[in-house]
């Protein structure tokens, strides 16, 4: 294996521990409206992620930074084609990071109520543009002999990219309202595991389709392993979440999501970027990547600076371990 194989494996890594991470994130911002009943409980879904939200985005920094230094090509065709999607991103995450912060900074029921609008619409619209951007990636998009992107934005919005957008979104709001039933106490920790079950019914429809249809356009053996554990895990985790096992549920909802994402980039090795107009013109791991030399220190960087990064953030997540209810906020918020 060459080290532009083993940074295609590192940067999948990478998206799937954001994901995972990022996915509950998403999902308890989206059930800020579906779940909670009033803004006491709204405030504890969020605290349920405050200490660990913004730790969450550092993979998706990693990701992007590893691809423009491990991929340059595969980076420049990948932002510039897709520029206004991950623009909207982009300030979604902004705003998303800013009304965490400043949503209690004043008393006033309507600067609360748009805060938790922003936190609302903020996690929703990246849940599923990250499932169309992906979509788009693992499905193939025009690109010309120039390894630059020639297709429109509506080119973009095609039926299998936009069921991948639908797949993420149900999958990562599952995700999240199991860690509500996991982090909480109460009636809301009653509401999340009976709406995770809802929820896990639907994604597991959604998620079948997309997984299937994927495996018979581009997959092979791997691959269906793959989709293979991503469906038992799904369905292990709804049995969890019906027994009231939220550990085992959360577990399992998140090989789910690891399981999925290895899917998609095993169907798209050993391209990165396929090309619908000429396969010649693909974006391969080796046509796409850095000189071996950029890898070769990349790679002896990554092994000093991730596992440090990793027992940080574990070591977070165990401080804030304890579960919270409504009793547990101040009648000041």
């Amino acid at each position: 294996m060459q080290l532009h194989d083993v940074w295609f494996v590192l940067i999948a890594v990478l998206w799937t521990g954001y994901f995972f991470l990022e996915g509950f994130d998403f999902g308890i911002g989206v059930l800020t409206k579906l779940l909670a009943r009033d803004r006491r409980e709204k405030r504890v879904l969020i605290n349920t992620i405050g200490p660990v939200w913004d730790g969450n985005e550092v993979w998706l920094l990693s990701a992007g930074g590893a691809t423009f230094a491990a991929f340059p090509e595969w980076y420049a065709t990948l932002f510039s084609g897709f520029y206004l999607p991950l623009l909207l991103i982009l300030v979604c995450l902004i705003v998303r990071g800013v009304a965490f912060e400043y949503r209690a900074k004043r008393a006033e029921e309507r600067w609360q109520r748009n805060w938790e609008q922003a936190i609302f619409w903020t996690s929703l619209l990246p849940a599923v543009l990250w499932g169309v951007a992906f979509g788009n990636i693992v499905h193939g998009v025009k690109i010309d002999a120039h390894k630059e992107y020639v297709g429109t934005l509506l080119d973009l919005l095609n039926p299998y990219a936009i069921l991948g957008g639908l797949v993420t979104l149900t999958l990562f709001t599952f995700h999240g309202a199991v860690f509500a039933s996991l982090k909480t106490v109460g009636d809301i920790r009653e509401r999340a595991r009976r709406m995770a079950g809802v929820l896990g019914l639907v994604t597991a429809v959604l998620a079948v389709g997309f997984l299937g249809w994927t495996q018979a356009d581009k997959g092979d053996g791997t691959s269906l392993i793959a989709m293979i554990v991503a469906v038992v895990a799904l369905v292990a985790a709804l049995g969890a979440n019906r027994l009231g096992r939220e550990g085992w549920a959360f577990a399992f909802s998140g090989i789910t999501i690891a399981a999925a994402v290895a899917m998609l980039f095993l169907t798209l090795f050993p391209n990165v970027m396929p090309s619908t107009l000429n396969e010649s013109w693909n974006l391969t791991v080796s046509n796409a990547s850095s000189s071996p030399y950029t890898l070769k220190i990349m790679t002896w960087c990554a092994g000093i600076a991730a596992p440090v990064v990793m027992l940080y953030q574990g070591w977070t997540y165990w401080v804030f371990r304890k579960r919270i209810g409504t009793q547990h906020i101040a009648d000041a918020h």
